[in-house]
């Protein structure tokens, strides 16, 4: 099917479309156009404490854009098979797929999109609509995005001034495999409770954006179920005096009220993000985290041909309550113990949940620091990012180095280290995320 659609495209569709755009421009009338650009990669990736070979995948990738008037469409297909965490697989995924209506003062979308806001650099807590697959491992970050099917509307009040509004009818949560964790014998992670996909469950967002010649900035809000999420508890069999916990992902609804700016001072830039996340019965449900302030500043600049971005990343939960560790109170009772066991259950996984959200403590502080050159005419390029939560005591580290081989082909390598103190996220994700990578990708 895949084939037909770019012979198709490649030999008939597309040669009439550029014929009759050129016809229509003659004419003065509105052109019309088709490009069709991809990829094909083979990539692999592995060396952690768990898996040898963490991936290993060959994809191929087809993006198709139409524009006719005011009509437009895009599409992003991308076929792959190969090793995954332990599996073999062949997926197809329509990553994104979405029609248009733009004009000077509107674009209305409808169909699966990707859709990233915020300003700061790689950790935007203002932007709550674009779910990720965690585990998918390569060499482009970028890669874990995921779409959702969506209306998206943009008005342009002028050339620097816009509103966003976004509807998103059923939830897409993020992927995140705690099923892959090692937390101890007995414990396994069941199938995820999802909301019903019903119009009170959907979500909106709304964002004034505004770009002016010495700053930009953005006010926003969002209400729905957030795609990062915790877990919690749903059932402790007891067999042969031992418990068997079953756990279940969960997500929570949330209201985000929001704002970015990006400001330029000569060869600085200053970047900053703040949201205020409201939630509700997060005291008695442990994958709910309890309302807070996060925000990101930092800055960017080039210094010797090195740019530098430097961030400060941190949380203010403005309802922070100590959890009690239980206490067995009687060890020669049956009862008591069986209590005591339910309870040190419950209680470990609320505060795993609190690591989840960076909430084990009433402030949460970390600083991050990307450095990138590029050489010989942007024919190699070296990037080094890192990660350090000083509340937690956790650390990430990832190098690469990219070698455009020729326009078309280039080859990426590089690493993954990511650790903490034991009972930690990191130390748990680490085991299975670290490694190292390699991959050669051909463009068209």
């Amino acid at each position: 099917m895949l084939v037909c659609a770019i012979c198709w495209f490649s030999n008939g569709m597309s040669q009439g479309l550029f014929e009759r755009s050129v016809a229509l421009a003659s004419d003065g009338s509105s052109v019309k156009r088709i490009t069709l650009n991809g990829y094909a990669r083979g990539s692999a990736y592995g060396g952690s404490e768990a898996f040898d070979y963490s991936s290993l995948f060959g994809e191929f990738c087809l993006q198709g854009r139409w524009t006719g008037g005011k009509t437009f469409l895009f599409s992003d297909i991308r076929i792959r098979g190969g090793w995954n965490l332990g599996n073999t697989f062949t997926s197809f995924q329509l990553k994104e797929a979405y029609a248009g209506y733009s004009t000077s003062r509107l674009d209305l979308f409808l169909g699966n999109q990707i859709v990233s806001w915020g300003r700061a650099d790689g950790f935007n807590p203002t932007n709550n609509i674009t779910p990720n697959d965690y585990f998918f491992l390569s060499a482009h970050p970028d890669d874990q995005k995921m779409s959702n099917f969506m209306l998206r509307t943009r008005f342009r009040l002028s050339d620097k001034i816009d509103i966003d509004l976004i509807g998103i009818p059923v939830y897409v949560s993020s992927v995140y495999r705690y099923d892959l964790f090692d937390l101890g014998s007995g414990v396994e992670f069941v199938e995820a409770t999802l909301p019903e996909k019903t119009f009170r469950n959907g979500s909106a967002a709304a964002r004034l954006n505004v770009e002016l010649s010495k700053i930009g900035f953005s006010v926003s809000y969002f209400r729905g179920y957030d795609p990062f999420h915790g877990y919690h508890v749903k059932q402790i069999d007891w067999l042969n005096d031992y418990p068997a916990i079953s756990n279940s992902a969960t997500p929570y609804l949330k209201n985000t009220v929001g704002a970015d700016f990006a400001l330029p001072l000569g060869a600085w830039i200053f970047r900053g993000e703040l949201a205020y996340n409201i939630t509700a019965d997060y005291d008695t449900n442990m994958y709910i985290p309890a309302p807070s302030l996060a925000y990101v500043a930092g800055f960017e600049r080039n210094i010797g041909g090195i740019t530098a971005i430097v961030q400060y990343v941190g949380k203010y939960v403005t309802d922070f309550t100590a959890l009690n560790e239980p206490v067995l109170s009687d060890p020669f009772s049956l009862a008591a113990r069986m209590q005591y066991a339910g309870d040190r259950i419950r209680y470990e996984a609320s505060l795993f949940n609190r690591k989840i959200f960076y909430q084990q403590e009433k402030t949460n502080h970390a600083v991050t620091l990307t450095l990138s050159k590029s050489f010989a005419y942007d024919t190699w390029n070296v990037e080094l990012s890192g990660y350090y939560n000083i509340t937690s005591e956790e650390f990430m580290i990832r190098p690469q180095v990219t070698w455009k081989v020729t326009d078309a082909l280039s080859l990426s390598a590089g690493g993954f280290y990511m650790e903490g103190p034991i009972k930690s996220v990191f130390r748990y994700s680490g085991s299975i995320l670290n490694g190292a990578f390699l991959e050669l990708k051909a463009n068209f």
